[in-house]
């Protein structure tokens, strides 16, 4: 009976020790694959804070206005003068629509009443 007992424990350790062993490199390899994630992560916001500062740098009033002059028979572009702005109160917002009247009721007192 003891001999069962040793080789089912000896069999259970193997079988325990197999597990932890592939739960070990699954771990690894989900560690690693995070860390490459986060590297893109890091790579890619590196690149949008780049992206950041050229768009800033294309979008310099200076050199949008140079661009504006050089283009001007093309486009026709003036510069923005403070004229050009309205207030609030001087928007005609149109008014809404009545709602169709789809089943009439008669409410006069014209009908028979005994």
């Amino acid at each position: 009976m003891r001999t069962v007992l040793y080789i089912l424990t000896v069999m259970a350790v193997i079988a325990l020790a197999f597990w932890s062993y592939q739960e070990n490199y699954e771990t690894r390899k989900a560690l690693n694959n995070a860390d490459s994630a986060r590297r893109d992560i890091q790579q890619a916001h590196a690149r949008l804070g780049v992206l950041r500062a050229e768009w800033a740098y294309l979008n310099r009033p200076s050199r949008l206005l140079d661009l504006a002059e050089f283009n001007f028979d093309r486009l026709g572009l003036l510069p923005m003068a403070p004229e050009q702005f309205g207030n609030i109160d001087q928007i005609a917002y149109p008014s809404e629509p009545l709602l169709p009247i789809l089943n009439p009721v008669d409410v006069s007192n014209t009908g028979d009443q005994p």
